[in-house]
């Protein structure tokens, strides 16, 4: 959906009268109003337009978050509720795929330390350890790109849900949005022909819009060298959970250098501060209910992983804590590759870091070596 403008009666030029009442042509006459433009939501057409490929590409995802928005904005009168409601839809849809992202990271964290052995083993050898790795991940069942595509189509779905709040949010006319094929999904909002269909306005929000930004105070010009960088307490709220979550995320380390890589991380979360400036409030209201929903998946599955100490306190409920719904890692013997009649060994049996392990000798006994003293 892209919005379009809708046609305007244009008002006929008013004419001052003279005195006898009768129009005088010599006189100029009053210019007319300029009336209120309206916009509707028209479908976006396919033309050679990279921008106009995009919205075409995005319309069916466009119209069905639009659909769902209009439906609890139609049961509870409030976009913010109606927001909420959406997100935790969408969440609990997605709910398979982020489980699966949340599995791959915690299994890849188990198997660090076998993959470090294999490290030290064929040190300098890029290939055999590679090779080594990858038959790692088959004995233990881990798929390190069943993470990616979550993180991609959560980025995604910001394109489409920014356009419905800015603009569906902002359309005096939505009829074309409430059909799927011409046929009528929703019955017709009553639109003004000056305003928008649906109120932008939040009511438990103190009747802040949601498709505009929500800018608490505006630092001086110059500052960031971006004129007029706003503060946002709703991007402030959505960075702090993101925060929260990127720490659950991490696992606990004593290794200096994965901490250092750890703590880079931590500073992309804050980049949600600088969005408050020109982001409508509408999407971060999502961002927050978003990241709330990750969080409690990321605790039943994963638990609170580097969360804590926070300032050397760490809460008694932190401590020995397992995931209810924690996740395990299976051993396929590597002689299953091999075929059905192939005899399984010791040698393929092994855990990576067993095989890693296996291939240290023992120091040799220092001690009279000839025939005649040998030790028995």
């Amino acid at each position: 959906m892209a919005p379009c403008p809708l046609p305007t009666a244009t008002p006929a030029p008013s004419v001052t009268p003279n005195s006898g009442g009768t129009p005088n042509p010599d006189e100029t006459p009053a210019p007319a109003p300029t009336p209120t433009p309206a916009h509707a939501l028209c479908p976006a057409q396919l033309s050679g337009s990279p921008t106009d490929l995009l919205a075409w590409l995005f319309n069916p995802i466009f119209q069905t978050l639009f659909l769902g928005l209009a439906t609890f904005y139609r049961i509870f009168g409030d976009i913010g509720i109606a927001i909420i409601l959406l997100t935790i839809v969408i969440k609990t849809i997605l709910i398979p795929l982020f489980r699966a992202q949340i599995v791959s990271q915690r299994h890849l964290q188990m198997i660090q330390p076998e993959i470090r052995a294999l490290n030290v083993k064929y040190k300098g050898n890029r290939t055999k350890i590679n090779e080594e790795t990858m038959r790692l991940y088959r004995e233990r069942g881990v798929n390190p790109a069943s993470g990616c595509l979550p993180s991609l189509l959560q980025l995604l779905l910001l394109i489409p849900i920014y356009t419905v709040i800015t603009t569906g949010l902002s359309a005096t006319n939505i009829d074309s949005a409430l059909q799927i094929f011409g046929i009528p999904v929703l019955q017709p909002f009553p639109c003004q022909p000056t305003g928008p269909c649906i109120d932008p306005n939040i009511w438990w929000l103190g009747n802040l819009p949601a498709n505009v930004p929500e800018v608490l105070f505006r630092l001086p010009a110059g500052i960031f060298l971006i004129g007029g960088f706003g503060i946002s307490v709703l991007a402030l709220i959505s960075a702090s959970l993101q925060l929260i979550q990127t720490r659950m995320a991490q696992p606990r380390t004593n290794d200096p250098q994965q901490a250092s890589q750890q703590r880079v991380f931590l500073l992309l979360p804050l980049i949600s501060i600088v969005y408050g400036s020109f982001l409508p409030a509408g999407l971060f209201i999502y961002w927050i209910v978003f990241t709330l929903y990750s969080i409690i998946q990321q605790y039943l599955i994963a638990g609170w992983g580097s969360l804590f100490p926070i300032l050397g306190w760490t809460p008694s409920f932190a401590i020995d804590h397992t995931p209810r719904f924690a996740p395990t890692l299976k051993l396929q013997p590597a002689s299953a590759d091999k075929g059905a009649g192939a005899r399984p060994n010791d040698q393929d049996n092994r855990t990576a870091t067993d095989r890693a392990a296996g291939t240290i000798k023992p120091a040799r006994q220092r001690g009279r070596t000839s025939r005649r003293g040998r030790r028995r």
